[in-house]
């Protein structure tokens, strides 16, 4: 293999066109016969199948190099096509070239002056580090004009191109097709200095080249033979193509030299065009596709480079890795948000390479001992000896429990043994689609039973994870660097603010939400109180009671989330159970809604999502902030499993008596949307005699619909209010949808009182029927029933109208979501494609990969988003408020 060794550090790359003698002399053989294997299955020799190609089957050596399967890399082979052939990638440059050269002399056809003109401007912008080749549009624009060359003063005629490769010249009104070989013959005309104002470089390519009179063969490595389960051999797709191209070159021939009609030369020369097109690209517009014996299209060149699934996309850009695992995902409150829990049977099987050295030799000779199928232990030792020619090779053994014990003993320093993933290791976790740099974080891992990765449920908005059979990715860095790398950059505390809003992206959600609500708006035993703290790590004492109820001391829920926040903050905000009164009474609110916290003891107000949540949560923001990653980490792990204890002791379920309302209040709603729709029929009343007050900028139907639309709306929202009054902060519904721990009022609202208006594309339904939508009502009726308003509560159920209209307008959800993800992915595949190449300098400018600046100050602000405080550079406020607080009694 030395022979071919690669060279680590290129220079630069050329890109050109093969000319027909190198592609002769790089080639090892010419292939004449369309044959692959003979009877006894051996390659025939000039078959496409060549032991000079290069070897695919095991025990036969390559002619070439003498090389094995496996230690030879292929080589190319060639067929002399019969008559030339135009190449399909370059069908459009030769009809852009034919149109601006002349077909008698192969000059440009632009006067002396202006050639010089344009040479002048390419050397000019070559020197400024531009794009010479982009004048060579203006050169293509203003020869294909000329009707008459300026150099043999011979009349230019036009040239007409037909997809996919045909040309005809256009004499007068006659249109006479030009083959191949007359296209060849006027390329070959043209001089090299000419081909520079072409965009062609002479010094890597001629025009003539781009028709075809040798065609490469590839290597047979690149187009191996498969053997079925039958026994048969089934032939890759290029072979297949390949074998009909030889097949119509060798009949062409055998035409030309037997003197055949011009007719039959042409037809079969039109075939092998068509099979060199489909060779080269197969969904080339205007060319049936070429098709397996089962109907399959065949998958040629163009295919096995291009789109998703082509060579660069799938294999070059992302590549299936070693040391990955993917199972599914399951919830652990237990672990800390920087742990991943990892299945015992992954751990074994994953490596980390460790070198043995005096420190830790004692502690890896155990993990020998255990063997590889005893966790934790090692599964491979790799040494490293000198062979018999004086180099360095690298052995590696496979641990087994035969061997284990004479590796116990021969272990030494120096060497690396690939041991178990184990508690501690840092570990690449990530959820796809990786939409954002969260996407991919590092954790710690912990080693446990079962079959299931395990993440904190603080970690699920980054990922946006949910445990309804969601799977996830892991990878093991297996370097120093790359662990050093994964722990200071990737770790998930460091990630808690994100980039994206300036605020934790990281935070609580759904229990820990209302939890944190019941923990710091009631009062606890002294047994309960001693658990919760115990159960976040705190290991303080208890204070005195501060309430005794019926003889019973009594500790606040405030002072035990208290223990949990850094000394020395100082922070008032609004909570998000905050009911937006008039005038907001701060400190004295009745309702707790106010969020007082002084030098690290919470006062007044309650914890929920604006304290503490993902995507909100201001108290967890500062805390990040100035306490620093490490200190946010901490808060978050105390904090949920202290509300997590809570839950557990208090309890907090919901159940449909959570929607139950009063009899007094059902009659209040129906009255309400018996009203509503009584205006609506007084709405359409008024359309029908004209009567309607239009506003402004619609005409009258589209007035009718707002009216009624504002009639329906209030309706429901009135529906809501009345149920809402019925339903306080002791409904365990109303928690949730107040503190922001899952829902809103309007989804309890649809609950419980009404479910309203379904619209399908913003507008009430009206798409079904021939002037109705449903046959359930009457034609033209437009009254609310009639086109979807559901005017009952889902607790209530719907009726069969009802439901439809629901499905309508549910239908129309689902289709949207659908549209708008692939929408989204497309154009961010597009962004990330524009913008990959910028990166921000030491100076703080962004510029590309040539230097040149796009931003003089990142941002325009030189400010990082994840640090800046919901896309505020400082916040003012924040410090004047803090200074106050230290500073007032």
């Amino acid at each position: 293999m030395e022979k071919y060794e690669i060279p680590k550090e290129l220079k630069e790359i050329m890109f050109g066109v093969l000319s027909p003698d190198y592609i002769r002399k790089m080639s090892a053989a010419r292939i004449v016969t369309p044959d692959t294997y003979d009877e006894d299955g051996y390659p025939i020799e000039g078959g496409l199948m060549d032991p000079r190609l290069g070897v695919i089957d095991p025990g036969l050596v390559c002619k070439t190099c003498g090389g094995r399967i496996g230690e030879c890399p292929g080589h190319f082979g060639h067929i002399e096509l019969a008559k030339p052939v135009i190449h399909i990638g370059f069908a459009k440059t030769i009809y852009k070239i034919l149109k601006s050269v002349c077909p008698h002399c192969g000059r440009v056809a632009i006067t002396e002056n202006k050639r010089r003109e344009i040479l002048e401007k390419m050397r000019k912008l070559e020197e400024e580090g531009g794009n010479k080749w982009e004048i060579c549009e203006e050169v293509y624009k203003e020869a294909s004009k000329a009707n008459v060359c300026p150099y043999c003063g011979e009349i230019k005629y036009d040239v007409k191109y037909e997809k996919p490769t045909s040309y005809y010249r256009i004499d007068g009104n006659e249109e006479k097709p030009l083959t191949p070989a007359d296209v060849r013959e006027i390329l070959e005309k043209i001089p090299d200095e000419d081909c520079i104002l072409l965009g062609i470089n002479p010094e890597t390519t001629r025009p003539e080249w781009m028709v075809l009179t040798v065609l490469p063969v590839p290597p047979v490595t690149m187009r191996p033979s498969i053997i079925l389960e039958t026994g048969e051999r089934s032939e890759d797709d290029l072979t297949h193509k390949l074998v009909d191209i030889v097949r119509i070159n060798n009949r062409l021939e055998e035409n030309i030299e037997g003197g055949a009609p011009n007719l039959i030369i042409e037809d079969l020369w039109n075939l092998l065009q068509y099979h060199i097109n489909t060779y080269f690209d197969n969904e080339a517009p205007g060319i049936p596709p070429a098709r397996h014996r089962s109907g399959r299209p065949l998958k040629t060149l163009a295919q096995r480079l291009k789109g998703k699934e082509g060579r660069f996309r799938y294999n070059l850009a992302g590549k299936r890795v070693n040391f990955s695992a993917r199972t599914v995902i399951s919830p652990d409150p237990c672990l800390s948000i920087n742990e991943v829990g990892v299945p015992i049977e992954i751990a074994k099987e994953l490596t980390v390479p460790e070198k043995v050295t005096r420190y830790n030799i004692e502690k890896i000779r155990k993990l020998i001992k255990n063997g590889p199928n005893k966790h934790p232990g090692v599964n491979y030792i790799i040494r490293k000896m000198i062979g018999r020619d004086g180099k360095e090779y690298e052995y590696k053994i496979k641990l087994t429990d035969n061997n284990k014990d004479f590796w116990v003993e021969n272990i030494k320093e120096g060497d690396i043994v690939e041991r178990h993933l184990m508690d501690g290791d840092i570990v690449l976790y990530n959820r796809q689609p990786s939409l954002h740099r969260m996407s991919i974080m590092g954790h710690r891992v912990r080693v446990l039973p079962y079959r299931t990765f395990r993440h904190n449920l603080c970690v699920c908005p980054p990922y946006n994870a949910d445990f309804d059979g969601d799977e996830m990715n892991l990878h093991v860095p297996q370097t120093e660097e790359a662990k050093a790398e994964a722990e200071a950059l990737m770790l998930v505390e460091k990630h808690i603010l994100s980039p994206r809003y300036g605020g934790p992206i990281i935070g609580a959600i759904h229990d820990y939400i209302s939890g944190a609500y019941i923990l710091t708006s009631r009062y606890f035993t002294k047994d309960e109180a001693t658990l919760i703290l115990r159960s976040g790590g705190i290991k303080d004492e208890l204070w005195e009671p501060d309430k005794i109820e019926n003889g019973v001391p009594l500790y606040s829920g405030k002072k035990i989330f208290s223990k949990a926040l850094p000394k020395g903050l100082n922070l008032r905000f609004k909570a998000r159970i905050c009911r937006k009164c008039k005038e907001c009474k701060k400190e004295d609110c009745e309702y707790d809604a106010y969020v007082v916290i002084k030098d690290g003891e919470l006062i007044k107000g309650v914890i929920d999502k604006n304290a503490y949540g993902a995507e909100a949560g201001i108290l967890l923001h500062t805390i990040v902030k100035e306490y620093g990653h490490e200190a946010g980490r901490k808060f978050l792990d105390s904090v949920t499993k202290m509300v997590i204890r809570t839950l557990m002791l208090k309890g907090f379920t919901t159940g449909i008596d959570d929607i139950d309302i009063p009899k007094e209040a059902l009659e209040e709603i129906e009255e309400v949307l018996n009203e509503a729709e009584k205006k609506v029929e007084e709405i359409i009343e008024k359309y029908k005699k004209g009567e309607l007050e239009l506003l402004p900028g619609k005409d009258l139907e589209e007035s009718r619909e707002t009216h009624i639309n504002n009639v329906l709306r209030d309706a429901r929202d009135k529906a809501g209010e009345i149920a809402e009054r019925y339903l306080g902060m002791d409904n365990h519904a109303v928690i949730m949808a107040r503190t922001g721990a899952r829902g809103n009022i309007l989804n309890i609202t649809q609950m419980a009182a009404c479910v309203g208006q379904q619209s399908v594309r913003g507008q009430r339904i009206f798409r079904g029927y021939r002037g109705r939508v449903l046959p359930h009502f009457e034609k033209n009726d437009l009254s609310a029933r009639a086109h979807g308003f559901v005017r009952s509560s889902y607790k209530k159920g719907l009726s069969p109208t009802e439901f439809f209209f629901h499905a309508m307008g549910g239908r129309e959800g689902l289709v949207d979501q659908a549209v708008r993800t692939a929408q989204s992915g497309y154009m961010q595949r597009r962004l990330i494609n524009a913008l990959q190449d910028l990166k921000s300098e030491i100076d703080k400018s962004v510029r590309d990969s040539r230097g040149i600046i796009i931003q003089f100050k990142y941002g325009e602000d030189g400010v990082d988003p994840m640090l800046a405080d919901r896309g505020k550079a400082v916040n003012i406020d924040r410090i004047i408020d803090k200074i106050k607080m230290k500073y007032q009694k």
